[in-house]
């Protein structure tokens, strides 16, 4: 083993950690895309009625509050929502919301649309398409007026988010992964290329989250020149991804000193695959000492005993 190896991982289970991660950001994001669709209904509504008044001559539709807050099984998980409520000053008229009724409390989709179709709507503003797998392909409400409001809303965060400054950011260690879906979409050759970032007090951060070509060199040095565009004035420490060779011919490029690192969990799941099944439990667990081990020593003992 080279003994020029100084970084020791605390929680070298760095894959499940950034797929977690980034379920998490689906899961808010979701939420947020939901409760915006939500307010751009009630405000198409209330502005439908904006020329009725009661005798008083007041406006006759008012917010009134929200509904106590429920959630929404989805294929990322409970999205909790609030649903707004609409007064009738005259008693007449009652609002439902269309895209939120009051028994919906399971969407109707795969688990595998909902990450895409909702990634592919923060980089394309595909929100009709985003929201009718969120919601179900039949989902009422998805007006002209109700998706125009949406996309300026949500175009405007994300242009703030995507060109948000690093330049006080110093990260230690970075993971990087392409995340692919199985579904067949036009963009076949497309996958979400994910940077997450840890500081030297040990904070994850979410860094860059965009569409990438097949993981190839091109595409990754365009998120990492980005990065340095943004002002990450210091190269990473380490970097840690699986073998897709796009990235690690990207990586000095960019960042020159940044030392590279193959992920164990992908490296371990590289190797089972070459072992017949009834050796396979007896050699992940092996692996799991080495890559686990607290000291070179002890790495070197567990692979001593795995030879």
């Amino acid at each position: 083993m080279n003994h020029d190896n100084v970084f020791a991982l605390k929680n070298p289970a760095v894959a499940n950690e950034v797929r977690d991660a980034l379920t998490e950001v689906l899961r808010e994001g979701a939420r947020t895309l939901l409760a915006q669709a939500i307010e751009a209904e009630v405000a198409e509504f209330l502005a439908g009625h904006a020329d009725q008044r009661d005798a008083a001559g007041r406006s006759r539709l008012v917010r009134n509050g929200h509904r106590p807050e429920r959630t929404v099984q989805t294929g990322i998980g409970a999205v909790a929502v609030r649903a707004p409520r609409v007064r009738d000053r005259a008693g007449q008229l009652r609002f439902s919301l269309s895209l939120l009724p009051p028994y919906l409390r399971r969407t109707k989709t795969m688990e595998e649309w909902l990450p895409w179709l909702y990634l592919k709507g923060i980089s394309t503003g595909g929100f009709a398409e985003a929201l009718a797998v969120l919601l179900g392909r039949d989902a009422p409400g998805l007006s002209a007026g109700t998706i125009s409001r949406l996309k300026a809303v949500w175009q405007d965060e994300h242009r703030h988010w995507e060109k948000r400054s690093l330049a006080h950011k110093r990260y230690v260690y970075l993971w990087v992964d392409g995340i692919h879906f199985g579904v067949r979409m036009e963009e076949a050759n497309q996958c979400i290329l994910v940077v997450m970032g840890a500081t030297a007090e040990g904070k994850k951060e979410l860094v860059a989250l965009t569409d990438g070509f097949r993981e190839s060199e091109q595409s990754w040095k365009e998120v990492l020149l980005d990065m340095k565009r943004r002002g990450l004035k210091h190269d990473p420490q380490l970097a840690i991804g699986d073998g897709a060779l796009g990235f690690w011919k990207a990586l000095p490029q960019v960042f020159g000193s940044t030392r590279a690192q193959r992920c164990w969990v992908h490296k371990t799941a590289n190797v089972l695959n070459k072992l017949p099944k009834h050796l396979q439990a007896k050699a992940k667990s092996d692996l799991q000492q080495i890559w686990m081990a607290e000291t070179r020593d002890d790495a070197h003992r567990a692979f001593a005993t795995f030879v």
